[in-house]
Order: structure tokens, then sequence, then C-alpha cells
């Protein structure tokens, strides 16, 4: 009955995560389709390219929400390491994204607006997958359970009776050595 109750608490909190990791993934995927179809409207920039500035736009909002809301409870004890982490793993699905959408315009000369934003879509849907796994795995690292913290450490409010110890070794060694 408690390991059901504690895998209950287990799948809340991963669906809360999985709630905030897509409110943060949606309004960045807002502002990269945003920042895509506007350069594809004004610019002369090639899709594939305009595809990626917009791909690292929507990465650097999306770490300020993955870390000031989605993981905010998380280990913060390295931020140089979790952010190289975070665009190191970024760059993946960057490649992820645009190598859908590259394929789409290159490789089938699927290239209006429409089919464009698809393929884009399809990219991001892949890559999200990847993100989520690996930033929740390597980047954004939980921290040890309060409760797990406390037993690990409640050794540390009980008086030690050296002695006690002292007598007991002792009692052990020479029964070995008879």
């Amino acid at each position: 009955m408690k390991e059901r109750g504690a895998l209950r608490v287990r799948l809340d909190q991963l669906a809360r995560e999985v709630a905030k990791f897509g409110a943060v993934g949606a309004l960045g995927t807002l502002v990269n389709f945003g920042v895509s179809n506007l350069l594809w409207h004004t610019t002369d920039l090639q899709a594939v390219r305009a595809n990626v500035i917009a791909t690292v736009v929507a990465i650097a909002f999306n770490y300020v929400g993955f870390r000031y809301f989605t993981y905010r409870d998380r280990d913060k004890s390295s931020r140089t390491k979790e952010l190289t982490l975070f665009l190191m793993f970024s760059a993946v699905g960057l490649v992820i994204e645009n190598g859908v959408l590259y394929a789409a315009i290159y490789g089938f000369d699927w290239d209006s607006p429409l089919q464009r934003n698809v393929f884009k879509f399809v990219g991001i849907g892949i890559a999200t997958c990847f993100r989520f796994w690996s930033y929740r795995t390597w980047v954004f690292k939980s921290l040890p359970a309060r409760e797990t913290v406390a037993h690990a450490e409640s050794f540390l409010d009980e008086p030690v009776d050296v002695t006690a110890d002292t007598k007991r070794a002792a009692a052990a060694a020479t029964q070995r050595a008879s």
C-alpha cells in the first residue's frame, strides 16, 4: 500500500513536470514559429538558415523558462555546467529539427510556406522528445528527496558512545584471536 502511494506521488510529480515543460515549450514554439516566419517573409535568407536563427532565439527563451519555472527547484550548484549541457543538448535538438526541414526542402522539394511550417512542426516534435529526456536526465538534475537526505543525516543527531564501540571492537578482536 505504501509503495502504491509513493508511485502515485512520483506520477503526479512527473505529470506536473511534463505540464510545466509543455507550457514553456509551447511558448518557445510560438517564438520559434514567429521568428522563422518573420524571417522567411521579410528577408532573403534561405529557409533552413532562417529557421536555425529562429531555433537559437527559441533556445534562449526556453532556457530562461526551464531554469526559472519548470526546473526552479532543481540543483543550481553548477550553472556553468548546466548551461553548457543545455546548449549541447539544444544543439542536438536544433540539428534534429532543422534536419527534418532540410530533408523536406532539399530532399523532396517541399518548399511552400505551408510545407515549411508542417515539417518545422514535425521536426520540433521529434526534437522535443529528445530535449525532454536529455534536460531532465542530464541538465536539470533532481536534488535528492528531502526524506532521503533527512534519513541519511539522522545519524548526525544521535550521540556516539565511543567507549561502548571500543569495548565491542576489543571483544570481537579477542574472540577472533582465540
